[in-house]
């Protein structure tokens, strides 16, 4: 059972991450092949628990297929300003886990999310060779300036 500091410090993660995510709309999502790493620059949305975090890739990519070969990937969100002073007060959260295809119906609670968040890629995540993705986050890394590390497990 989680003392009351324990307790404390998760809630204090948890608003931390709904701000950095309601501030931040691209990732960059890590995939791998053959022990090969390979990030990509995408649009993502959180879920409301923070237990997952979705995606959209067309299925003629490279990381597509990546992920069909190990669903396992990494996913960065930060908040740098590419000033000075981000040494000191940037936050950057890895989110790590598994990557799935979900459905993409239009009266579902997913689709709506991602859309809610990334309306101008409506038209990219409607069309058939794209899906959408959902990462189940295992655990998050919260980076705070150079030093300050954090980890927090949604479920």
């Amino acid at each position: 059972m989680a003392d009351a500091s324990e307790t404390e410090r998760d809630g204090e993660l948890r608003e931390l991450l709904a701000r950095v995510f309601a501030t931040q709309r691209l990732a960059v999502l890590a995939t791998h092949h053959e022990g090969q790493p390979y990030c990509s620059l995408v649009g993502f949305a959180a879920s409301e628990d923070l237990s997952g975090l979705l995606f959209a890739t067309a299925r003629a990519t490279r990381k597509f297929r990546n992920l069909t070969g190990d669903p396992r990937v990494a996913m960065m969100v930060d908040t740098r300003t590419h000033r000075d002073r981000d040494f000191r007060e940037a936050v950057a959260v890895t989110a790590v886990g598994r990557a799935r295809e979900v459905a993409k119906t239009p009266e579902g609670p997913l689709l709506r999310t991602y859309l809610a968040r990334q309306p101008e890629l409506s038209q990219f995540v409607l069309s058939a060779d794209c899906a959408l993705l959902r990462l189940e986050v295992e655990r998050y890394v919260v980076v705070h300036g150079l030093r300050e590390v954090s980890e927090l497990r949604p479920g």
